[in-house]
């Protein structure tokens, strides 16, 4: 492993760029060596909406706190062997991803059931869990803008005029008036009435601007599998000892 980190757990999530710089996805998930327990794959997912899954080695990948910059580009990841996330990878699977990334396979020297001899030494191993998470669609939202008409109304107070007949005496003060026409005659008077009318237009203003963002929502569910350990007994003078 070419990085060293206190906690490899610390990778989740980590931004992941290629030498140049080049954006290739976010951390998913860490595997384990089952001998030395230490970080050797990552897990990244990029595509849009991170649909795409590659496993990647950590041993000529570097680490600065912040991102991982690997030696690949888009195309080395997006043609690795494919992994199903979530599950061991097997020796098959390790020799194709070094096969993939160029890099020497030597077997790790793991038989079967994962020990190492050495002389009169045994070694006794036992399953951990690793908790990860993964990323599923659940939904889809979309805004769709439609046009609806809607019939308003609305009180306008309009005016009209309307005919009066006014009869007057005859004063001192209209007597001249009255008198200065003949005595009998035929006349008309014309008067033209007005009245105010309602007029409707309509104008468009904007109201508001609506778009759709997401919140995360942070919780805990509780997870459980069955993990298996090893344990050594001692077989002494007929007597079992564990």
């Amino acid at each position: 492993m070419a990085i060293t980190i206190d906690d490899p757990a610390r990778l989740e999530g980590t931004q992941v760029r290629s030498d140049d710089g080049g954006k290739l996805g976010s951390v998913e998930a860490v595997y384990y060596d089952r001998e030395t327990d230490s970080p050797e794959w990552v897990s990244v997912r990029s595509g849009l909406f991170g649909t795409h899954v590659s496993i990647v080695p950590l041993q000529r990948a570097a680490f600065d706190g912040r991102e991982l910059r690997v030696p690949y580009d888009k195309d080395a990841l997006r043609s690795a062997p494919h992994h199903d996330p979530g599950h061991e990878l097997s020796p098959q699977d390790e020799e194709d991803l070094f096969r993939h990334y160029g890099m020497a396979y030597d077997g790790r020297g793991r038989d079967g059931d994962g020990r190492t001899h050495d002389g009169d030494a045994m070694t006794r191993s036992e399953e951990r869990l690793r908790v990860g998470t993964e990323t599923h669609e659940t939904g889809r939202a979309r805004l769709r803008k439609r046009v609806v008409t809607e019939h308003q109304q609305v009180s306008v107070p309009v005016a009209r005029e309307e005919l009066r007949v006014e009869r007057e005496p005859i004063t001192g003060a209209n007597r001249d008036d009255a008198y200065s026409g003949p005595e009998i005659s035929e006349s008309e008077h014309e008067v033209t009435l007005h009245e105010e009318r309602p007029v409707v237009h309509t104008e468009t203003v904007p109201t508001e601007r609506v778009r759709l963002t997401t919140e995360t929502k942070r919780d805990t569910e509780q997870v459980g599998r069955d993990v298996r350990h090893e344990e050594i007994e001692l077989d002494e003078d007929g007597h079992d000892r564990r």
